[in-house]
């Protein structure tokens, strides 16, 4: 039997409809006020995103009028003609659900005012706070006398301000002020009545004292107006030789500044002049995404609104010790003993910083190898390297320079780790390191014992804290083999693709990860077709990998059971007449961000277990280092498998994955059951990690 006529979902209509799943999140009245504005703080931000980096690739594509396509986005310009459409319905979604939220807000005495909604002592109040505070990072400018127009810098809330006197028709000046966010909260506190909480935005401050700004210049009517400009962020290398790695990084970043502009977004109500004018300087044509928005921009900003100001303060679960490390001195000790398997953020993050920390002061410890990321402005697991060094270890950091929009951050670390001293391997050109391991090395009585861990998510303190992600520790030899295989590879990218090919207790991409995954789905093929149990449970970010998305049809029509959490692009279709067992496929957002990447394959009964830091895409599998590990461990193993089990009977905030992405809820008969509450509780509630559980023992 042949896959469906139509191939797939398109990805970025697909990613479209996973932001509009962070939308449903910021509507729904259940969701706690805070958070609703978080939420609408995030499907701005992803939005953001989306536009530098996804829509300005289709642009490019059409600009250079390329043969080659990128994966599965055979026609640009359609698609950009359908985000343009999407978008819009998402804006009016937006900016209703932002009309209930500022609705609820007044109801709990919690008011969002703006310049011209201010009493007698608010007024006062922020003149005051504007010469203080806020007129020496304030810098105007007067653009119509700008030969170059001035750059806009990427996420900034720009105030367009027209100046005019009454009575004269064609006296008229135009200028750009940068609201200051980088320098100060964006939400200032009014005197407020007891009990009422009066917020001003900052652009609203400034466009309160534009009199005060342009005093000298002789108009008497000024109004400022909220602007932005997404622009294209790809992130090119040039090919000079006399560049390091480290420069050619440093420069695309600044090129980077000097994007096209993708995406041009303006308040409903700006002076149409005004709006021509900026129009025109900007170089912006029809083609280009003109939006008209609402009065305040930027709402990625929103993620911190003031928490002072509700009643009910966020009451975030505590993270749970791990049973095995609850009463031990060392990790170390455990770790040498036994794997252990982190779950965060429901474990806490600090097991594993504990891990490197006692390497760091360990007289046995010889040697330390982590792969980084993404990482904490203050990062502990950094600071635990660098004590590493201090105290004579040899420590060796793979930091990825190109994580995108985390260069800047990167290049700070780079600095620093080789200022004291470690080891920093760099990347590779064209290529990404994106797996998440470590190792660590000692040596007792003249043998060398190795002990380390695989991740899904980054070694980030930070995110670990809302990120859903698994975390295996362990002593494993074949493991470690295989860690210290990675690292020699990066050491001679050029040359060392050999040793990612003897990997034998890690899959590896780009080398081999992707035919062992087909293997793993034929064999599954294999034994539906043979009339035995066959069976596919998938947990991941992104499903847009065409190969194996055809496999999966494959598998389906076969009769293989399939079962997928897609938290994002989900590109596969997931019903259609051929497939002789439904797939099940949903997506949950919730409090945390379900990060993690997990594979079940039933194998004959003796199911095989794997988490990975690589999603089923393109760039994951064939243009990126990255690592799955198989969870030998009985126990372990059937631990993510009841994980993965309580998250496929959500029915408070999963959707269902269908063809149409209509994001509909998943509602079933009984008892309510929220997975990451009831991960919680397990995770919680569980029995001492000796207790070989029946489940555990169907696990290969």
């Amino acid at each position: 039997m042949s896959a469906p006529k139509k191939k797939t979902i398109i990805r970025d209509i697909s990613w479209l409809a996973f932001n509009a799943r962070v939308l449903q999140e910021a509507a729904d009245p259940l969701v706690p006020l805070k958070e609703r504005i978080k939420f609408l703080g995030i499907f701005s931000n992803n939005l953001d995103e989306f536009f530098r980096v996804r829509v300005a690739a289709l642009k490019r594509m059409i600009d250079a009028r390329r043969k080659i396509r990128m994966h599965l986005e055979q026609e640009p310009q359609k698609i950009l003609d359908q985000i343009q459409t999407i978008v819009l319905q998402q804006q009016e979604e937006f900016d209703n659900v932002w009309k209930q939220i500022f609705g609820e807000l007044k109801k709990q005495l919690i008011f969002l005012v703006n310049e011209k909604q201010l009493n007698s002592e608010q007024k006062k109040f922020i003149q005051t706070f504007f010469e203080e505070e806020v007129s020496a990072s304030v810098i105007p400018l007067m653009i119509e006398n700008i030969r170059d127009f001035p750059y806009m810098r990427e996420k900034a809330i720009m105030l367009a301000v027209v100046m005019s006197k009454k009575g004269v028709v064609n006296k008229r000046k135009y200028a750009l002020i940068e609201v200051p966010t980088r320098m100060m909260s964006r939400f200032v506190l009014l005197p407020s009545k007891p009990g009422c909480h009066y917020i001003i935005l900052l652009e609203d401050i400034i466009r309160f004292c534009l009199p005060q700004i342009f005093s000298f210049l002789g108009y008497d009517t000024y109004e400022g107006y909220v602007i932005k400009v997404t622009r294209d962020a790809e992130f090119d290398i040039d090919t000079d030789i006399d560049n390091t790695y480290t420069q050619k990084i440093e420069k695309a970043l600044k090129n980077r500044k000097r994007g096209k502009p993708v995406r041009f977004i303006y308040e409903k109500e700006i002076d149409s002049r005004l709006l021509e004018y900026l129009i025109k300087r900007l170089q912006l044509s029809k083609k280009d995404a003109i939006i008209p928005g609402g009065r305040i921009h930027n709402f990625r900003q929103f993620m911190d609104f003031p928490e002072s100001v509700f009643s009910q303060k966020s009451q975030r679960r505590k993270p749970i010790p791990h049973p095995a490390l609850r009463n031990a001195q060392r990790v170390t000790d455990v770790v040498l003993k036994q794997d252990i398997m982190l779950h965060f953020p429901y474990h806490s993050f600090t097991s594993l910083i504990s891990l490197l920390s006692e390497a760091a002061m360990d007289p046995e410890v010889i040697e330390i190898k982590i792969t980084a990321y993404r990482l904490a402005p203050a990062s502990k697991i950094m600071n635990a390297l660098i004590n590493a060094r201090r105290n004579g270890k040899k420590v060796t950091v793979m930091l990825e320079l190109r994580a995108r929009f985390d260069e800047e951050a990167n290049l700070e670390w780079k600095e620093r780790l080789e200022d004291e001293g470690v080891k920093v391997l760099i990347g590779i050109p064209n290529m990404k390191v994106h797996a998440k391991v470590g190792l660590i090395k000692r040596r007792r009585n003249n043998k060398f014992i190795q002990y380390g861990f695989v991740s899904t998510g980054n070694f980030n303190g930070r995110t670990a804290k809302l990120y859903g992600d698994h975390c295996l520790m362990t002593a494993n030899k074949a493991i470690m083999t295989d860690i210290n295989r990675i690292f020699n590879f990066l050491h001679h990218p050029k040359t060392g693709f050999h040793y990612l090919r003897e990997c034998k207790s890690l899959m590896i991409s780009p080398e081999m990860m992707r035919n062992q995954l087909v293997a793993l789905i034929n064999h599954e093929i294999k034994n539906a077709r043979h009339k035995k149990a066959a069976a596919i449970t998938l947990k991941l970010n992104s499903l847009s990998d065409d190969t194996l998305i055809r496999k999966l049809y494959e598998a389906a029509i076969a009769g293989v059971e399939i079962k997928l959490i897609i938290r994002g692009i989900c590109c596969m279709l997931t019903e259609n007449k051929k497939f002789k067992k439904p797939v099940h496929a949903i997506s949950i957002v919730d409090e945390y961000l379900e990060h993690a990447r997990v594979m079940v394959f039933h194998n004959d009964g003796k199911q095989l277990v794997f988490i990975s830091s690589a999603d089923w895409m393109v760039r994951n599998l064939d243009h990126r280092v990255e690592a799955a590990v198989q969870i030998k461990n009985p126990e372990l193993a059937a631990e993510l498998i009841d994980i993965l089990q309580i998250q496929l009977k959500d029915n408070v905030k999963a959707r269902r994955l269908d063809n149409a992405l209509t994001n509909t809820y998943i509602k079933t008969k009984g008892k309510k059951l929220r997975s990451q509450i009831e991960i919680y509780n397990y995770l919680l509630n569980k029995s001492t990690p000796h207790e070989i559980s029946d489940k555990a023992k169907k696990v290969k």
